[in-house]
């Protein structure tokens, strides 16, 4: 293929001896034949370019294989020309795919994820090494049928890297039984980073996001039955079981109803005609003959972070003691996305003995409001995603929420929008320029009374 390239390459293959199921090897040899041509084709340059660029004539592409964390690794690496993230954004855009707006504001990482669709390419045409047939989309589907994923790193001029991780055999997976929403469900062994119980006062809260401290480490939380979209369950205790799952970026802690042990369970395909499942890799069966689901950890990592980016997450809640019940603290949200103004406020009330929660935007807000009980809300004007007379509006026309009062302190001081304000359903309107402790507190007490 070098010489029919006109490239000089050389190929190293590097742990013939790592022990693979037969199916596995089976179902890789077109993926992996695949990554190696691409290698050869879009990623090793020609004796010039090489030399030019300072490098020896002879390219190579590694292929490896081993035993790692009870899983098979394999990588197909090559010192090549990289990947050219700049070129990668522009074709996503000439594709349609996302317009220059959004285009200019994504990752890298998030950027590489676009060689995974169908028909995806950077080349100009079609070549007889790579380009037609077996696509990075196939590689990236065979790979997760297996129960594997794949990861993609680069260094501009110096070479690409395909990481591929894979179950040693496809027939047995020693998982986690847990279950979430009152289902059972399992996670392999293999994906899982940890399992543990976390205690409500371990959980801590920053800009409508709960989080707790792992090995150094700040470790988002997030519901498992709101990821696969299940209904919520009944929280009974003030203790968490969580499952903290990763892939090469993200890592997060998955909350499940309970922990239940480890098995062996024997895989068993789900009917082709459902298409790929999200977060979900296959299914088994327990000994009593009831169903379960295994857990796809590379695509249910993926759907809690677009889960949190978009802002769509519930908080984690828990069941309130006798005393908390009958301690009657109010409870005030404020929305705004300055950061020093939600200090400001947030300090003030609290020292006045006011239980107090932030939100960065009306979204935030909104997502906030339906997930916990407020007395009050206090809320900017001028937000970006949905501005503060937007958020009004929305609590005012929802029959639950109506009876909330809302406070405006707003920048914007002129009668005009004070009244607009009102007449959106404001209970109070203030302007920032007249802002100091006395005004917002005499509001406060004015509309919700003494904290309690």
């Amino acid at each position: 293929l070098g010489r029919q390239l006109g490239k000089k390459v050389r190929l190293v293959i590097s742990g013939k001896s790592t022990q693979v199921d037969r199916d596995i090897l089976e179902k890789l040899e077109s993926p992996l034949g695949h990554l190696v041509r691409n290698a050869l084709d879009h990623g090793i340059e020609s004796p010039q370019e090489r030399q030019l660029a300072g490098k020896p004539e002879e390219g190579v592409v590694t292929l490896e294989a081993r035993h790692q964390g009870g899983m098979l690794a394999i990588s197909v690496i090559d010192d090549g020309r990289g990947i050219d993230i700049e070129l990668l954004r522009d074709k996503i855009v000439e594709k349609k795919l996302v317009d220059a707006q959004v285009a200019s504001q994504l990752s890298p990482s998030e950027i590489l994820d676009f060689l995974f669709l169908p028909s995806f390419s950077t080349s100009p045409g079609i070549s007889e090494i790579s380009g037609r047939g077996v696509g990075l989309d196939i590689v990236q589907s065979v790979v997760h049928e297996l129960g594997g994923g794949v990861r993609v790193s680069f260094e501009k001029v110096k070479g690409a890297r395909f990481d591929l991780q894979l179950p040693v055999t496809l027939s047995v997976i020693r998982a986690l039984h847990v279950e979430i929403s009152g289902e059972p469900y399992a996670f392999p062994l293999a994906r899982i980073d940890k399992a543990l119980w976390i205690d409500e006062e371990k959980i801590e809260r920053v800009e409508n996001r709960q989080f707790f401290h792992q090995e150094g480490q700040n470790i988002g939380l997030i519901s498992a039955w709101q990821v696969l979209d299940l209904p919520k369950p009944q929280v009974e205790s003030k203790r968490l079981s969580v499952i903290i799952v990763s892939d090469h970026q993200n890592r997060y802690g998955l909350v499940v109803d309970r922990l239940i042990g480890e098995k062996e369970f024997v895989l068993q395909e789900l009917d082709p005609r459902f298409g790929k499942i999200p977060d979900i890799l296959a299914g088994s069966v327990m000994e009593d003959g009831s169903p379960v689901l295994i857990i796809d950890v590379e695509d249910i990592v993926r759907s809690a972070d677009h889960l949190l980016t978009g802002g769509r997450e519930a908080l984690l809640t828990f069941p309130k003691s006798k005393k908390e019940k009958t301690r009657g603290k109010k409870k005030i949200l404020i929305v705004d996305d300055s950061m020093t103004v939600r200090e400001v406020e947030s300090r003030l009330l609290a020292n006045r003995g006011y239980e107090v929660e932030t939100a960065v935007d009306g979204i935030d807000g909104w997502n906030a409001i339906r997930e916990d009980g407020y007395d009050l809300v206090i809320t900017d004007v001028d937000m970006p995603r949905m501005n503060g007379i937007e958020l009004l509006k929305l609590v005012k026309s929802d029959p639950k929420f109506s009876h909330l009062p809302i406070l405006i302190v707003s920048y914007k001081g002129d009668e005009e929008e004070r009244l607009k304000g009102l007449a959106a359903g404001a209970d109070y309107y203030l302007t920032k320029s007249s802002f100091h402790d006395t005004t917002l507190f005499d509001a406060v007490v004015d509309l919700i009374g003494n904290p309690g």
